[in-house]
This record gives C-alpha cells, sequence and structure tokens, in this order.
C-alpha cells in the first residue's frame, strides 16, 4: 500500500480512500464488514463516511455499520483514519426542530455527539463541512471545531464541496483566531470533471490542504460503461444513461474505451490511477458495493501511465487549462 501526508497534518494515509456510502442502502452489514476487513488488510487505513449516510429514515445507518466493525476489537479503530461529516438534516421526518442541519456551534455539538455513538468511538481524525452553509459565521464554526479539538473528540477539521474563495475565508478566519483550519477538501473530481483544477486545488495546495476527489469514475461513466453494454447487455443507468444520451459525451466516452483497449487497461482502473498523478491529491475515494470491486480500486495503485497514455487522456478529456489572465496578480 503507498501511503501519504494528509495534508499539511501528520497522519498517514493510504493513496485511496474507503468510501462508505453504499454501506447499508445497497450493502448489507455482514458484506459492509467484509469489505472493511479486506481493506484495512490490504493497507487501506482511510475510512470516509457521513452522518446522513443511510438516507431517508436509515440517516445514520452507515456510521452506525462503521461502529459494529469496531467493536469487534482487533486493532480496528487504532488502524483507521476514521473521517465522518456534519451538514445535513438529521431530525425526523416531522420533526420541526430548525436546529437539526448546517453549522451552528448547536448542531456541530450535538452532530459530533451522535456520530461518536453510532461510530462507537471518543474521536473523530478528520470532521468535515459536508457542504457551505452560507448562514453562519467562520468565527461560530472554528469556535465550536475548537472546543471538540480540546476535548480530544476531533483530531482535525476539513471541508466538503467548497469553492476556493471558501476555502481561502475559512482558513483566513481560522488563522486570525489561531486555530488549525481546515486540513483537507472533498470535492468531486476526475477525468470527465475537471473544473477543479480551476480554482478549488490551486486554493487547496495555496493552504496546505490535501484533495480528496469524489465520484472518481464520475457515476460510472468512466468505468466501461459502453463496453458492458456491447458485450453483457447490460444498459447504463441513472446518470449514466442522462450523460450518454449526449452525443459528443458518449463520443468522448467511445474514445476513451477504444484508447484504452488499444493499450490493454481497464477504464475504471486507469481513472483512478489518472486521479493519483494529479498535483495535490491525497487519494481518490472509492465505494466498493463488493470485494471485487474493492479489489479492483486497490489494482490502481500500482498502476503506472505512460506518458503517451496521459496525454490522449487529457486530449479526451481536456481540463479548463490554464488560468485566465484575469487570475493573475
Amino acid at each position: 500500500m503507498k501511503y501519504t501526508q494528509l495534508g499539511r497534518t501528520g497522519l498517514k494515509v493510504s493513496r485511496l480512500v474507503l468510501g462508505t456510502m453504499n454501506f447499508g442502502p445497497q450493502t448489507d452489514e455482514p458484506t459492509s464488514h467484509s469489505i472493511l476487513d479486506a481493506a484495512l488488510a490490504a493497507g487501506l487505513n482511510f475510512v470516509d463516511t457521513a452522518n446522513v449516510y443511510g438516507w431517508g429514515e436509515n440517516k445514520g445507518r452507515t456510521e452506525e455499520i462503521i461502529g459494529t466493525w469496531f467493536a469487534q476489537g482487533g486493532g480496528r479503530r487504532d488502524k483507521t483514519v476514521l473521517a465522518t461529516k456534519v451538514y445535513g438534516n438529521m431530525a425526523a421526518e416531522g420533526d420541526p426542530w430548525p436546529n437539526h442541519d448546517r453549522l451552528s456551534a448547536l448542531n456541530i455539538r450535538r452532530a459530533v455527539e451522535a456520530s461518536l455513538k453510532r461510530l462507537q468511538t471518543d474521536y473523530i481524525d478528520l470532521y468535515q463541512f459536508h457542504h457551505v452553509d452560507r448562514r453562519t459565521p467562520f468565527e461560530e464554526i472554528w469556535q465550536a471545531v475548537d472546543v471538540l479539538i480540546q476535548q480530544g473528540k476531533v483530531l482535525y477539521a476539513g471541508s466538503s464541496n467548497f469553492p476556493g474563495y471558501k476555502i481561502a475565508q475559512a482558513n483566513e478566519t481560522a488563522a486570525r483566531r489561531g486555530s488549525v483550519g481546515l486540513v483537507s477538501e472533498q470535492c468531486l473530481y476526475n477525468l470527465a470533471e475537471r473544473r477543479a483544477e480551476m480554482e478549488v486545488v490551486p486554493a487547496a495546495q495555496e493552504y496546505g490542504l490535501g484533495v480528496i476527489p469524489w465520484s472518481p469514475l464520475h457515476g460510472g461513466l468512466l468505468g466501461g460503461v459502453i463496453r458492458k453494454e456491447v458485450e453483457g447487455g447490460r444498459r447504463a443507468s441513472g446518470r449514466s444513461a442522462d450523460a450518454l444520451a449526449n452525443t459528443s459525451v458518449r463520443a468522448q466516452v467511445q474514445a476513451y474505451e477504444d484508447l484504452l483497449d488499444k493499450h490493454g487497461l481497464e477504464p475504471g482502473e486507469t481513472a483512478l490511477a489518472w486521479l493519483l498523478t494529479r498535483p495535490g491529491v491525497t487519494g481518490p475515494i472509492v465505494g466498493p458495493r463488493t470485494a471485487e470491486q474493492l479489489e479492483s480500486a486497490l489494482r490502481a495503485l500500482d498502476l503506472e501511465l505512460s506518458q503517451e497514455v496521459l496525454a490522449a487522456l487529457d486530449e479526451i478529456f481536456p481540463g479548463p487549462g490554464p488560468s485566465p489572465e484575469a487570475f493573475a496578480w
């Protein structure tokens, strides 16, 4: 397993992050535990979740599954760098109480206690703000986080889905307070969606944040979706189907798969390996529903993409290019 530092912290984390969004809704508890065990055995030590995962009436279920896995002992908690998130509304349906979501000091305090209980642990390594809260000033957010850090309930704070200017605003506010500030940003970033390269990734690099890309296969679009249609008659569904309905997108994906066929490469593994070449990236989040999907993701760690392949990928999926002149000093 390959490891790296998480931003400007002393934490050493695996270069892949085990995402758990499917645990509960699509993957039952025994299978989820098997995937967690297999990941840990392979050296993958960075596990990401959120308090709302499980969704709907089962909000919190994913954290509970991780908690029962920790409860089995065997050093599982000590060997895991645990990340969860706060923001989503955790109120029961029909509950009118207005402080069950966002990033008020009250909700942060309440949410972290609830997450610790579900996770069956006494601390969270990385506590992430799931979205920007434009109603709550960063001074209040950092006051709440500073208390949690002093209590030992949280080690570091990170952001998710923040634009570049909010990363700057958050960390400038933290610096004025003498707070640690953000140490990571979890953002949508993959071959087919590279807008993060314009401002989010540069802001993260400027402030010493690790970048944790989510949806590295762009909802399955980069996982060999056309090949699967041809070989097994399995048609794309959901976001992939909607995207492929666009003629230009389908042509792009076809060119991508043709390139990889030429070089004997697997689409999903290539998409992950490409992200591992990008400046500032700590590690992409993989969300396996099965042990086989985890094994495929792990193979990406040993995949070295040639300059020829990297250049061809840039031609198929061009990024935003250099910052416009207006961005320059």
